[in-house]
């Protein structure tokens, strides 16, 4: 067995837990941002990594539902982690590191642009905002090379 749980791993286990959210989303650049709200269940796989189950609406009204795995590597000194979801087929994979702090866990990762066949740079941000209240942010950098929020979740814990 590799090395023991870091600070890393136990910064993980803040996750943990039964969460409920509500979205801002930009479906369209010219159109207001669209509410929508699921929850999230995350649950420790072992001491070494977060299983985050979630499932709610989706912008044309569907339901939708996703897992995302999220350890931590320390031969690379990064989170890891993947994501998939039932509404698309692209297998999302994710590489970050902690801001100064602590509280806020930038991941980066690769995924198909928005409009065209080509591959777009997208961020997603874990902030703790409390114990109890924690935010994501997604990003995609643009062609001009600055970083556009399209998404922001706010989830609060309920158990």
């Amino acid at each position: 067995m590799e090395g023991g749980t870091t600070r890393e791993h136990l910064w993980l286990r803040r996750l943990v837990g039964r969460w409920t959210y509500e979205s801002q989303v930009v479906v369209q650049p010219d159109r207001p941002p669209v509410t929508l709200r699921g929850t999230e269940n995350v649950r420790p796989l072992g001491d070494l990594w977060v299983l985050l189950e979630g499932e709610g609406e989706m912008p044309d009204g569907s339901r939708g539902s996703w897992l995302m795995a999220l350890g931590y590597d320390p031969r690379r000194q990064c989170f890891v982690g993947t994501w998939i979801g039932s509404m698309m087929s692209h297998l999302w994979l994710y590489e970050g590191t902690l801001e100064q702090g602590g509280d806020v866990l930038p991941l980066d990762t690769e995924g198909p642009a928005m409009e065209g066949e080509r591959l777009a740079r997208y961020r997603d941000v874990i902030e703790f905002v409390a114990d109890d209240r924690r935010l994501l942010r997604s990003e995609v950098l643009g062609d001009e090379g600055r970083w556009h929020q399209f998404q922001i979740c706010e989830f609060l814990r309920q158990e």
